[in-house]
């Protein structure tokens, strides 16, 4: 494993852009912090996003890695374009002349997909922890490692994303068309949801039941968002009489779900190299 992914590495580490990508994305993941800094000041009012309870634990863990998730497109751009230097440069022939299997070839880059969501993770995780200690109004021990499980869906979610990105990459050979195809992939989804959910299936939960099983539906109901858990939203909602309870925690059927769509994925592109004439 670690032969392959060090071949990875030392591809990416020649590729100026995808440097740069790795750069702007991790330095995303750390302008969470920058929420901290936000105020409103409107006449009499004022309104401090940090102490709403936002960095509060075990909460952070959920904020976090929601809003870190829309981040993932960066680390997505470097995983197609990955794949399209392969044939653009030719090192995909290169690589088996010089002794690797298409299996391996493919499972290099499956490495790449894993490292890149575990040390993103790893990055939330620390960010979090810091502004948990600085702005939270509990620190306790077992109170600040609670809700881990978050930490674990965002790691599956950019594992399957990524992995989705990949086959794309190996399909279409060109990053460009593939991002494309995954902007395609996503409106589908979206437009095909809306249409189940508003006019064929209007008032019954068939819609949710269905789109639960594409892949990025999936990935994104394995975190909920945070916002409606919020106290200010929750008093609100009580205000106006909305009911806004819901279930947050992650369910490990939706985890099974995205791995099973990663596993899809990652065969896919192994068979896609298999039967190709390169």
């Amino acid at each position: 494993m670690l032969r392959l992914l060090n071949i990875e590495i030392h591809k990416l580490k020649n590729s100026r852009a995808s440097k740069i990508l790795i750069f702007v994305y991790f330095a995303l993941l750390t302008s969470i912090a920058l929420i901290a800094a936000i105020k409103f000041d409107i006449g009499p009012i004022q309104f401090h996003l940090a102490e709403q309870g936002i960095f509060n634990f075990p909460y952070i863990w959920h904020f976090n890695t929601f809003i870190a998730a829309f981040f993932k497109f960066f680390l997505l751009l470097v995983i197609v374009s990955m794949m399209a230097n392969e044939y653009s440069n030719k090192t995909l022939k290169q690589n088996l002349i010089d002794g690797l299997s298409k299996k391996e070839f493919v499972l290099s880059k499956f490495y790449t997909v894993v490292l890149f969501a575990f040390v993103s993770t790893l990055f939330v995780f620390g960010v979090s922890m810091v502004l948990g200690l600085i702005y939270s109004d509990y620190n306790e021990v077992s109170i600040i490692f609670s809700d881990l499980e978050y930490l674990i869906a965002f790691f599956v979610k950019l594992t399957g994303f990524f992995s989705f990105g990949l086959f794309l990459g190996v399909l279409i050979k060109r990053s460009a068309f593939a991002v494309g195809a995954m902007l395609v992939w996503f409106f589908a989804e979206t437009i095909g949801y809306n249409i189940f959910k508003w006019n064929l299936f209007k008032g019954t939960d068939v819609a949710d039941y269905i789109f639960q099983f594409a892949p990025l539906k999936a990935m994104w109901n394995l975190i909920d968002e945070p916002f409606s858990r919020l106290n200010a939203v929750k008093t609100l909602a009580n205000q106006i009489g909305e009911d806004i309870s819901t279930d947050y925690g992650i369910q490990i059927y939706e985890i099974a779900i995205v791995l099973g769509w990663t596993a899809i994925f990652i065969y896919g592109s192994f068979y896609l190299l298999k039967i190709r004439d390169l």
